[in-house]
């Protein structure tokens, strides 16, 4: 049920966002943008959400879904529309979703990967290495006892 909510905001958010940026201001239509969304938002949540994103931190999970996003709209608006130049509205449209990815990876970290694993984040572990006597052997001094006396 965590992810069927944060699927549908995921979702709803992106599809108003995106029609704005590419309905309103570069005119595509609905059906298009409705089509970018929905691969936008499959794609992005399995793999910038539920893979990136417990394994890494909200910067790098955010730069993922940016390339991914830009690479996705860019490509998508090229096969779906007619327009000559896609990059610029393809580049503003993931400026803006990776805006909303920011704030969104904070509720999923809060609300769907923390609540699933009581709070332990998978594959974020820190080694350390311990050193002891019998890999570093002590070596003893050089000079004998005798000598210390000798010499005093």
């Amino acid at each position: 049920m965590r992810h069927l909510t944060a699927m549908a905001i995921k979702f709803v958010s992106s599809l108003v966002l995106l029609y704005v940026i590419l309905g309103l201001f570069f005119g595509m239509s609905f059906t298009n943008v409705f089509l970018i969304t929905l691969a936008l938002g499959i794609i992005s949540y399995i793999l910038g959400d539920m893979m990136i994103l417990p394994r890494t931190s909200n910067t790098v999970a955010t730069l993922a879904d940016f390339g991914l996003a830009f690479l996705l709209i860019w490509i998508m608006s090229q096969n779906l529309t007619d327009g000559d130049n896609t990059f610029w509205p393809s580049l503003i449209a993931a400026l803006g979703v990776t805006l909303f990815e920011y704030f969104f990876h904070k509720y999923i970290n809060k609300n769907v990967v923390n609540a699933a694993s009581d709070g332990q984040q998978l594959g974020n572990l820190q080694y350390q290495t311990e050193a002891s006597e019998e890999l570093a052997v002590v070596k003893p001094d050089v000079r004998s006892k005798n000598e210390d006396k000798n010499n005093q």
